[in-house]
């Protein structure tokens, strides 16, 4: 499956905005979704997991500003983000996975990614 993330841009602190990730190829809905983020002289941070069906997990320092969701009929995740702060700033990256773990934080469960989109959140 090949992704391609979009949604990023130049924000304000306390702003909002929505990622998606559209897919290519028929099996999207096999494949579990999760979103993460890098940071410049960062290592690549786990923000979220969606399920197959849908069901959302999350980081903990996301849950509550972030919200993980998808459409199969679209072959697209996405990731609304809310409450955006500086150090929100970061290139965002989806992933993709048709393997079953116990969790999902490890950038390593991922087959495939899409190829990142900068969010910029200005003080």
């Amino acid at each position: 499956v090949q992704l391609q993330a979009s949604g990023g841009g130049l924000v304000q602190a306390g702003g909002s905005l929505r990622l998606s990730c559209a897919a290519s190829g028929r099996t999207f809905s096999n494949y579990a979704m999760g979103w993460f983020r890098q940071a410049p002289g960062k290592e690549r941070e786990f923000l979220a997991v969606i399920s197959p069906s849908g069901r959302p997990s999350y980081a903990g320092s996301m849950k509550g500003r972030f919200t993980a969701s998808r459409d199969n009929t679209k072959n697209t995740v996405y990731l609304q983000m809310n409450s955006l702060k500086p150090e929100d700033t970061a290139v965002y990256y989806c992933a993709a996975t048709d393997m079953i773990y116990p969790d999902y934080a490890n950038t390593a469960r991922y087959k495939h990614w899409g190829q990142g989109t900068q969010v910029t959140v200005s003080s």
